[in-house]
Parts: structure tokens; sequence; C-alpha cells
């Protein structure tokens, strides 16, 4: 039992060793892993929100503080300004309920004067604790101390007397009315540092109104440096987020062109989401598959090209020689079967020559320039089929003058021989073939154009892709490859020119090749 329980415990402590190794090992490294491509989304959307995040509770605080100190300034502002009013209004009816009692001496009046001069006394004490004016409510207070001791006429212990004095001597006395008159007085400087006080208060406002002012200011500026901050933050998230998806993409789009321009080339590994990487390392299959199909796709053009143009060659060697009778002699109708045979054969070696020139033109990119007569040219291409004009009854028209004019003499040949065959394939029995060259001071321009029935708009926008077989019959009993035209336009962009088919209100069909001049170049 004591084995098995250290045996235990050498497993559990060699398993939490190797769990710690992996873990230092991996730590560093899967920060810098490749991420799914929603994780790295969900990522960036988040880092990108998270300093708008914060933008939005900081401009929340700021509001909610603006917002508090304007209430608090308003209902402050509010409650110096009614108080003001109100000492404002009690220091009116003071000084009106003095010179009232001063005429009618009424003990009631007295008694509402010595009221609203106490109510004045707890509004100043009020507005002393809002105002910061030591000077102001000192001169109030010693104004209200002197205004406080009316002069009483009624011969109380109110003057601070014990015996009782009839109060209508002391009213007629010379010097009760002498203390009135100086009590009435001191009304004057009294309204006037209530008035002082009134505009202490206003400008104690207009103070706090400029605080909140200078406070929103502050507040304005400081957010707007947070937002420049923050914005810039979640730009430089948005743009190097963006560069983590795009790149790999971008990556994955040269590999795809790599592989469509049938010209492979050495990529740097994918970095970025896995599921990019994932489709890179299927592209690099399907690059490696694509190689191995264009070698299959070589090697079957190499052995048909070999196996193919040896009997056929015997077949036409064999046509030959029974045609010009070393058999012996031929019936007419036997004389006929042969020439069908050895035109078939014929037929059947030029789509052979042309599935070999596609091979070839999708390999070799490579042009040589040369000056060259282009109707000369022309008539060269002609005469290879002469014979099938005849058999055709086709008229023909050619230039006479000359045409010089720089460019791939093989090539352009080429383009030309296969627009005659699409002329002889699919032109009109006893029709006219017309063949016209001219040059400008930038281009040549040679146009193909036949009778016969119209190529229709579906078949126009597929007419220059390889193997396509249009919707107009083929003359003759082989049916064609349906890549002379892509053999031809091929050659053409290879020169930097333009084959394409255009309406010409006299030609039922007519192509137009267009080749310019080669850099360099000059016109003679």
């Amino acid at each position: 039992m004591r084995t098995l329980f250290a045996m235990r415990e050498l497993i559990a402590t060699l398993f939490l060793t190797r769990c710690n190794t992996m873990i230092k090992a991996s730590a560093p490294i899967d920060i810098f892993r490749s991420r799914s491509l929603l994780r790295l989304v969900l990522l960036g959307f988040g880092v990108t929100m998270l300093p708008i995040i914060v933008l939005i509770y900081q401009a929340g605080q700021a509001l909610s503080e603006l917002s508090e100190l304007a209430d608090s300034s308003a209902r402050q502002a509010v409650e110096d300004t009614r108080r003001a009013q109100a000492m404002m209004t009690y220091a009116t009816e003071m000084e009106r309920s003095a010179r009232q009692y001063a005429v009618l001496e009424d003990a009631n009046i007295l008694a509402a004067y010595r009221e609203r001069v106490d109510r004045f006394s707890d509004l100043l004490e009020q507005q002393a604790v809002r105002l910061d004016t030591p000077e102001v409510i000192g001169t109030l207070r010693s104004q209200l101390d002197g205004l406080r001791r009316f002069p009483d006429g009624s011969g109380s212990a109110e003057n601070g007397r014990s015996d009782a004095v009839p109060a209508r001597s002391i009213r007629e006395a010379p010097s009760y009315r002498q203390r009135v008159r100086a009590q009435l007085a001191q009304f004057g400087p009294f309204s006037e540092s209530v008035d002082t006080q009134m505009l202490v208060t206003r400008d104690r406002v207009d103070t706090r109104i400029d605080h909140i002012r200078e406070r929103a200011r502050v507040i304005y500026a400081d957010l707007m440096l947070k937002l420049a901050l923050l914005v810039s933050l979640s730009l430089v998230a948005i743009i190097f987020f963006s560069w983590k998806i795009t790149h790999p993409i971008r990556q994955l789009e040269q590999r795809i062109l790599s592989l469509g321009g049938g010209q492979r080339e050495e990529h740097p590994p994918i970095e970025g989401p896995a599921e990019l990487v994932r489709l890179g390392e299927r592209l690099d299959w399907l690059g490696e598959r694509l190689d191995d199909l264009e070698a299959q796709k070589q090697r079957f053009l190499r052995h048909m090209s070999h196996e193919l143009k040896t009997p056929l060659a015997a077949i036409r060697e064999g046509t030959g020689l029974l045609a010009d009778g070393m058999a012996g002699p031929l019936g007419k109708r036997q004389r006929e079967i042969i020439l069908l045979i050895d035109e078939s054969s014929a037929e059947l070696q030029t789509l052979i020559e042309q599935l070999l020139d596609y091979n070839v033109l999708q390999h070799n990119r490579s042009i040589t320039l040369s000056r060259f007569d282009v109707v000369t040219l022309i008539h060269e291409v002609l005469s290879k089929h002469r014979l099938a004009f005849e058999s055709k009854g086709m008229h023909v028209e050619v230039p006479r003058q000359p045409v010089y004019w720089e460019a791939d003499r093989v090539r352009t040949g080429r383009i030309i021989d296969n627009l005659v065959s699409n002329t002889i394939a699919y032109g009109e029995d006893n029709g006219f073939l017309w063949m016209r060259a001219w040059c400008t001071d930038e281009h040549l321009i040679v146009e193909v154009a036949n009778s016969g029935e119209k190529i229709s708009a579906q078949d126009q926008a597929h007419l220059f892709e390889p193997f396509y077989q249009g919707q107009t019959r083929r003359s003759g009993p082989l049916k064609g490859s349906g890549i002379g035209l892509s053999i031809a336009a091929e050659s053409a962009h290879l020169q930097n020119g333009r084959l394409e088919l255009v309406e010409d209100a006299d030609e039922d069909v007519c192509f137009r090749l267009s080749l310019p001049r080669p850099h360099g170049s000059t016109s003679a």
C-alpha cells in the first residue's frame, strides 16, 4: 500500500510539474496566437468601443457635475435675490410705519414697526451667512440697532424709565420731537445701505453665473481633450484590427491571383485569424493540385501531338498516293471518297495544331518585334486557304497597298489566320470576305468581315472564351475546338492590342484587330 501511495504521489507531482511547464511555455505565446475571425472581430469591437464608453462616462460625470452646480447656484441666487428684495420691502415698510407713528402716535403702528424690525434683523442674519461682505452687514447691523430704539411717547418703561410720566407731556416735550426727527433721518442712510446690499447680492449672483460659465468652459475643454485622445485611441484600435483582418485577406488575394495567373510564387505564411490561416493552407494545397494537373495536361498534349500526328501523317500520305494513282487507277466515286478522307484529315490536323498553339501560347508569353508589311502577311495567310475558298465559293477582297508596322509577325499572322479560318467555317457559301488594313499615328487596324449569319448577343458575351461553342452551326464535317478566337484574342493581348467584334452597316460580321505602336518605335 505504501508503494502504491508513493507511486500516486510521484505521478501527481510529475503531472503538476508538466502542467506548470506547459503553462509557463505557452503563456507568452497565447497572447499572439491566431484567434478565430469571430473572436478577433468581437475583440476589435470591444477595444474600439472601450474609449468611447469611457468618454461617454466622463461626459456624463461632467454634465452631472455641471447640472448640480447650476441647480445649486440657481437656487442660491433665487434665495439671495428674494431675501434682498424682502429686506428692501421691510426697510420701506419700516420707514412708512415710523413716519405714520410720528404723526399718529398709535401703539399698534409702533408694534408693527418693531415686528418689521425683527423680521429685517432675521433676514439680515441669514444674508450675512450668504454674503461675504462684512462691511455692508456691519453697517446694516449698527443702523438697525439705532432704528430699533425708536422714541416712545407713551411714558412707559420702553425708554428705560421705571416711573410713569404722562404721555401727553412727553409727546409735547421739545426733546421728544427732536429725537423723533433724528430717528427718521436715519432711514436715509439705512435705505442706501439696503440698496448697497441689493447691489452686492446681484454682484454675487453674477459672480456665481460667471463661475458656472468658467466651470462649463473648463469642462468643455477637458472633454474636448479627452475626446481627441480617446478618439485617437479608437482610430488606432480600428486601424490595428483592420490590418489584422485585411492583411491576411490581401495575402490570400495575392495567392489567388498567382494561382489564376498560372505562375505560382513563394509566399510568406499567413498570420491572422485561424479561419484565414486554414484557408491559406487550403490554397497552398490547391496550388499544388493545379501544378500536378498542369503537368498532367502538358504530358497529355505532348503525347497527343505525337500519337495523333504520326498516324495522321501516314493517313495523309496514303490518301495522297491513292489520289495520284500510285496503286492503280481510281474510279470517279473512289476518287471522291479519297479526297474526302484527305480533306477530313487536313481539318483534323488543323484542330491538333490549334490545341498545340493554345498550349504554347499559355506558357510562352514573350513576343518578338519586327517591321513587316501587313498586306504581304495577309496574302500569305490567304494563300494557305485558297482551296477552301474555292470549295466554299467565297469572293475575297484584300488590300493592295503595303502597310508597314512593327509587331510580332508570327502572332499577328496567327490572329489573321484564325479570323480567316473562322470566316471559312461560319461564313456564307458563295458569300464575300473583306479584309482591310491601315494604320494611324498610334495604331494598326486590321478588319476581317464576311457575309452570313450574324452572331447572337448571347454568343457575343462568350465569343473569346476558350472552348466555347456558339449556337451558330459550323460548316464542314468536323466540329471546331472553340479555341481559335481565344488564341487570336490572347495573341492580340500579348501585344497590348485588342480584338473585338464591331458593328458594321455593310457587313454581317466584322472583327477588328487594333495593335498599338510599341514603346520607342517611331513612324516611318
